[in-house]
């Protein structure tokens, strides 16, 4: 037997499963993620906390490139971001699902 609260999310996710795949909420929350790691390494790097790093950093990169490269991982973080949280729905779905059907099989089985 399902509890409710297992119950109550088949029914949200048979609903959401479409929706949430194509989201923009999850995208912008992974995207605030990426951009705070860039931020912080930004911070880090011109902060002189490693002035080895802060040397190479200087000489070896534009300003422009280290931001580009930061917005491209900021990208990547919020796309994966948003693909983990689905599949990890979609899997949680799946298992109370078969779980479901388990317990109706089970149910309808007469007991020798």
């Amino acid at each position: 037997m399902l509890s409710s609260k297992e119950e109550e999310f088949i029914l949200y996710w048979q609903t959401q499963r479409v929706l949430q795949k194509k989201n923009i909420k999850q995208f912008i929350i992974g995207l605030t993620i990426g951009l705070s790691i860039g931020a912080s390494t930004l911070f880090l790097i011109f902060s002189g906390w490693y002035q080895r790093a802060t040397m190479v950093a200087k000489t070896r990169l534009s300003p422009l490139i280290l931001i580009i490269i930061i917005v491209a991982i900021s990208v990547f973080m919020a796309y994966l971001y948003r693909n983990y949280k689905w599949e990890v729905y979609e899997q949680q779905y799946l298992e109370l699902l078969a779980k479901k059907k388990k317990a109706e099989i089970s149910m309808q089985q007469p007991k020798l």
